[in-house]
């Protein structure tokens, strides 16, 4: 992959989480102040747009993963063995990449507890419970300039 594509797609993957991130806020507040309301079409399309960007981010993230120079690359060039010994390349080569993997299957998960057939209060706090622990996994796996792993990075 040359430097500016790998640039462009790394850009877009970190301006994407601020969109992720804004996403599950308002499907969490969503279902957080629906009470008895009905499970209606907006509820569900602001779960189908969100199970779409996290998609979208999970391409551009396994695209950077194989073909950038923090994932595959870095097990090539150390060794895995060294790669976990090393904070910076262990976070990339896996505490990066499976917390979003584990991300990205909760709100999966969450998005389809809406689909069942149960009372519409318990899809809201399934989907917001679900929405909830993705989001809190994201915010801990994410590079923030202000770790090790993210310094030097900036927000954006």
């Amino acid at each position: 992959m040359s430097q500016s594509l790998h640039d462009i797609l790394l850009h877009v993957h970190s301006v994407g989480r601020w969109l992720l991130m804004l996403l599950l806020l308002i499907a969490i507040f969503n279902s957080l102040v629906a009470g008895q309301r009905p499970f209606i079409k907006s509820d569900a399309r602001t779960g189908l747009i969100l199970t779409i960007v996290a998609d979208t981010m999970l391409l551009l993230g396994l695209a950077l993963w194989f073909f950038g120079p923090f994932g595959y690359a870095v097990i090539q060039s150390m060794g895995f063995k060294a790669a976990m010994q090393n904070d910076g390349a262990r976070f990339f080569v896996m505490e990066h990449t499976v917390g979003m993997l584990i991300a990205i299957v909760l709100i999966h998960i969450g998005k389809a507890q809406a689909k069942k057939k149960i009372i519409d209060r318990k899809k809201h706090v399934r989907t917001m419970v679900f929405y909830l622990v993705a989001l809190l996994v994201i915010l801990a796996s994410v590079p923030w300039p202000f770790l090790t792993a993210g310094a030097g990075r900036g927000w954006f």
